[in-house]
């Protein structure tokens, strides 16, 4: 009969290549999860991104050109609950600016068109969660 060790010495070369299969196959599983994820928020943060972009082209209709079809609040209203939506699949910071940004246009966008300072604050919230997203979209690997 032979020993444990003299089993492990004979078969040394399949219990390595087990372990090498084995970890490879977890490396292969976490890279693939976290490419997953990483896809995600990336096709998270570019749809935010083009949000961010209409709601602000519907800031700049209300207040400055005054075009009441262009500027409309309840197509303000429907982008500023996508960017929170979308916001919600991304990770913090960005997912605290979108819930900021609809908590500010909820107390300004009926100043939009006669006050400068709904209009400003709002622009400057818009921009805040666009710095937030693209510094979320820098730290994907």
């Amino acid at each position: 009969m032979t020993s444990f060790t003299d089993q492990v010495r004979r078969n040394s070369v399949a219990l390595i290549s087990l372990a090498v299969a084995l970890s490879s196959l977890a490396y292969n599983t976490w890279r693939n999860e976290q490419t997953e994820y990483n896809r995600n928020i990336r096709v998270a943060g570019v749809e935010l991104l083009l949000k961010l972009g209409e709601l602000e082209k519907v800031v700049f209709f209300a207040h400055y050109d005054r075009d009441i079809e262009a500027g409309n609040p309840r197509a303000g209203w429907a982008h500023a609950l996508t960017v929170r939506d979308l916001g919600s699949l991304t990770p913090e910071p960005a997912r605290g600016t979108t819930v900021r940004l609809v908590e500010t246009w909820q107390q300004n966008w009926s100043g939009l068109g006669s006050s400068d300072d709904a209009a400003e604050e709002i622009s400057k919230s818009i921009d805040k969660t666009r710095s937030e997203v693209l510094s979320v979209l820098a730290e994907l690997d």
